[in-house]
């Protein structure tokens, strides 16, 4: 599957010990399938440092990556999501059991219902009913560089 990621360089060689802390998924690489999505992400990225936006494209093989790792998906924005990226950002590294985590990105339209719930505004039925307004995109988290050095191929870069 093509993915890309959005970021304001060049990514040749992915390395998942760079992540950041406390994010959605863990701290690993994050591509997704959608392209828009990675172009916004680059777009914000090069407003913040007043530099050119970047997308990195790459081709992964998931299917070979789920036969050697352990593999994650979230279908929904429902409770079991809510809880698991509440937790990353509270710092329980629930994401240390896999290797790949998927699923929808707690984004702009989502954030503040996350961050509601997260500091207790907000309860889980009322959170879920919010979330259910909105569709999830979807990211693609690789936290172990084995599945990226073997399942990720770098294809190109744009400047967007």
């Amino acid at each position: 599957m093509k993915v890309y990621h959005g970021s304001i360089v060049e990514v040749v060689h992915p390395l998942v010990s760079l992540g950041r802390q406390n994010l959605d998924f863990g701290e690993g690489f994050y591509v997704t399938d959608m392209k828009e999505q990675a172009v916004r992400w680059a777009e914000r990225m090069g407003r913040r440092k007043l530099t050119a936006p970047v997308v990195s494209v790459y081709d992964f093989d998931l299917e070979e990556a789920k036969k050697i790792c352990q593999y994650l998906k979230f279908e929904a924005y429902d409770k079991t999501w809510l809880d698991f990226i509440v937790g990353n950002r509270k710092g329980r590294n629930l994401w240390k059991s896999y290797d790949v985590v998927e699923g929808g990105v707690a984004n702009d339209n989502v954030i503040d219902t996350v961050e509601d719930y997260m500091n207790g505004r907000m309860s889980a039925e009322a959170a879920l009913m919010e979330l259910s307004k909105h569709q999830p995109n979807n990211q693609i988290c690789i936290l172990n560089q084995s599945i990226v050095d073997a399942c990720l191929q770098f294809v190109e870069s744009q400047t967007v």
